[in-house]
């Protein structure tokens, strides 16, 4: 069963074949996105039993985005289907070196997930539970489910790891910073990037940060993300800086949910907190290099090459 368990939206996305604005397009290629399932995948790839529980429409969609993430090796066996809601969809426009997202997931079938969708065999053997702040935020019901499923994963000894993700998009007229906040300080496992620390702690300083959320929440190991800056990795013990890894940038969107999966795998598999940090990010820089979210990651044959320096990043 599953060490790591994932919980989030993945919705149906669709890439131009062209750059600039949509409505110049014609033809699309479809894939999937979203970051809880991009995680699981990522891990999956490097050799960790992963889950995705999730609640998708009873539709072509759903069945594509169920067998897509199954086929990446991640049991999916936690996912419902939904006859009276629709699976969400998102659509992509490039251009200028830039990436466009538009979303058309309002009352989704992911949007009514509800406690009760959770299987606890799901959980039995869980390790690791990771959740970002975007489910929580979908709805009053994802709120509770996430609720629910830290306190199931909990019951059998896992450790809850977050990535606060904000979307303000999703936030319409409600501020979810203090759920987002005591999400954050309530997590053993703390993976942020800047921007959003700033946004719910008032700092983008990594000392400053790591000093409260040490002294403040559950946190025993942070990882701070800064784009193509770099990032750092952190326990009670030391703090790492990670240089940023080289890489030809093509589409930076999912980048983050891979930092996240080379972190979790590393740790998972035992790794130093170095070695854990290396692997995120490695796994983040790879997922820049192609289209897609997921697409770049690495397998585990790739990974070790690269972090014994027999292989670069570079394709």
């Amino acid at each position: 069963m599953a060490q790591l368990v994932t919980l989030g939206e993945t919705m149906a996305a669709f890439a131009p074949d062209r750059m600039g604005p949509l409505r110049y397009v014609s033809n699309y290629g479809i894939r999937i996105a979203g970051a809880e399932s991009n995680t699981a995948i990522g891990a999956a790839k490097l050799g960790v039993q992963a889950a995705w529980v999730s609640r998708l429409g009873a539709d072509e969609f759903g069945q594509y985005i169920r067998n897509q993430i199954r086929a990446e090796g991640v049991d999916c066996t936690g996912v419902t289907f939904d006859p009276a809601h629709r699976t969400g969809v998102m659509f992509k426009q490039t251009g200028s070196g830039e990436t466009s997202v538009f979303y058309y997931r309002e009352n989704s079938a992911a949007s009514h997930m509800a406690p009760q969708d959770l299987d606890e065999t799901v959980f039995r053997d869980c390790r690791i539970l990771h959740l970002s702040g975007i489910t929580p935020v979908l709805s009053d019901s994802c709120a509770e489910t996430v609720q629910a499923a830290i306190r199931l994963a909990k019951s059998h000894g896992a450790k809850l790891s977050f990535d606060p993700n904000i979307r303000k998009k999703l936030w319409k007229d409600r501020d979810y910073t203090p759920m987002l906040r005591q999400l954050t300080k309530d997590a053993e496992i703390v993976l942020m990037g800047l921007d959003e620390a700033e946004t719910l702690f008032g700092t983008r300083d990594v000392s400053a940060l790591c000093a409260e959320l040490f002294a403040t929440g559950c946190a025993e190991v942070i990882a701070l993300k800064d784009g193509g800056n770099g990032a750092w990795i952190a326990d009670r013990r030391q703090c790492i800086r990670l240089e940023p890894q080289p890489c030809h940038c093509i589409d930076p969107i999912g980048a983050g949910d891979g930092f996240n999966a080379g972190v979790l795998a590393g740790l998972l598999q035992g790794r130093t907190l170095e070695q854990a940090g290396r692997m995120g990010a490695v796994c983040g820089a790879l997922a820049t290099e192609v289209p897609g979210d997921v697409e770049g990651y690495p397998d585990a044959a790739r990974m070790e090459a690269i972090l014994n320096g027999t292989k670069t990043i570079y394709r």
